[in-house]
């Protein structure tokens, strides 16, 4: 059975095709600068890369090179062969705990959440009409970024401000890049043999969030309203004072909007030492300049903080701390500085299994602990596009 993910932005479209239940990727592809004069995409199909460029106005532009891939690569010979379609959505609010089966009531409540996720919905909308247009008679779900988290108790979500903030405006922690969160989740479940697991993980690249999760659901996570909150990221400030918007619009003449912006795409990493990525930072860092030695010294500790404050949550029973995404999977000078902090704990990094783990190296994941540590420290890559897919096959096959 062939299930097929979607992952549209605001003017991207990613996709995987899955043989299901082996779970192999068949064909995957890449479409960016939608609704600008150079839109290019790569698929990648029996490991080659393959790339195509021209105008493409809007998602239903993008979903027809989607489409004319998955056939011209004979990933299907018909699109009859296409069982379920998964996409991503950012945010479900309260309402949804869950992947769900998309109707007209899931497309209106995607509509009624834009206001607390305007970058992404409407990219993530444009995805499912496109697909819809194409494929009307196959099931579709919506898999949020924010259900893995909902299972917060009330004193981790709630914010300390007026109540009707919340009762009115659904002011709250929300937590997202829940479907990364899950996949680990339910991979430590099998490594460590156990299901109600005690896990900090972290999730950091250019985006970044922890959470933990105690008896094998979230209890806590970082990242709050928007995916703004939490950590210091690549281009995003993380927690900061928020009297710092009011102060600065008034000192610089910006907007609350433009502020906002700054904060999401101008800070971070990128804001203290003129880079976003994380690679580049650390050679920056290399060289000499003080500023991006400055950012780590930032990255790092917030990190550790972070569980340094998740191990007592959990009351110090941690099975293990996850290392996952970008960062996590690959900078192994950023796993050894960011647990020698959380070192008081009895963490102990076995540096030479550490420094032999990425994604570019022959040995992708493993525990990067000594044996006499306190907690085990993992790393296990992710793979939302997986976790969506068999989300999506399970919902569908018990249609």
């Amino acid at each position: 059975m062939k299930f097929l993910c979607v992952n549209a932005g605001s003017s991207s479209l990613k996709f995987q095709l899955f043989d299901m239940p082996a779970e192999k990727v068949i064909i995957s592809g890449n479409i960016e600068k939608i609704g600008l004069k150079d839109s290019f995409w790569t698929t990648k199909f029996n490991g080659e890369k393959i790339k195509g460029a021209k105008y493409l106005k809007d998602h239903r532009a993008a979903v027809k090179v989607l489409i004319d891939e998955l056939l011209k690569h004979k990933a299907v010979t018909s699109l009859d062969e296409i069982k379920g379609v998964g996409h991503r959505v950012l945010h479900g609010g309260e309402k949804y705990s869950d992947s769900v089966l998309i109707d007209d009531k899931v497309i209106q409540s995607i509509k009624d959440l834009t206001k607390l996720g305007p970058l992404h919905h409407p990219g993530n909308l444009a995805g499912i009409e496109a697909l819809k247009e194409v494929l009307p008679d196959v099931a579709m779900v919506a898999v949020y970024d924010t259900a893995f988290h909902q299972t917060m108790p009330r004193e981790n979500y709630m914010y300390p401000v007026p109540n009707e903030w919340y009762e009115k405006f659904g002011v709250r922690k929300y937590g997202f890049h829940g479907t990364s969160h899950k996949f680990i989740t339910t991979t430590m479940k099998e490594k460590l043999g156990k299901e109600d697991v005690n896990l900090i993980i972290c999730h950091i690249g250019s985006g970044a969030s922890i959470s933990a999760v105690k008896n094998g659901k979230c209890f806590d996570t970082t990242m709050g309203l928007t995916p703004l909150d939490g950590l210091m990221m690549g281009t995003r400030s993380g927690s900061i004072d928020p009297s710092i918007i009011e102060y600065v619009c008034k000192e610089s003449g910006k907007s609350v909007e433009e502020i906002t912006n700054d904060l999401n795409k101008q800070s971070g990493l990128l804001g203290i030492s003129g880079y976003s990525d994380c690679r580049d930072v650390e050679e920056a860092c290399a060289r000499g300049e003080e500023k991006a030695n400055l950012a780590l010294k930032m990255y790092h500790d917030r990190v550790a903080k972070y569980i340094a404050d998740y191990y007592i949550e959990l009351e110090g029973n941690v099975d293990a701390i996850v290392f996952t995404a970008g960062v996590g999977e690959n900078g192994f000078e950023a796993r050894e500085a960011i647990l020698s902090r959380v070192a008081p704990l009895g963490i102990k990094v076995d540096k030479d299994v550490n420094s032999s783990i990425a994604g570019f190296k022959d040995i992708h994941e493993g525990i990067i602990t000594t044996k006499d540590s306190s907690i085990a420290a993992w790393v296990v890559p992710t793979n939302e596009e997986l976790m969506i897919i068999r989300d999506t096959y399970d919902i569908v096959t018990k249609m």
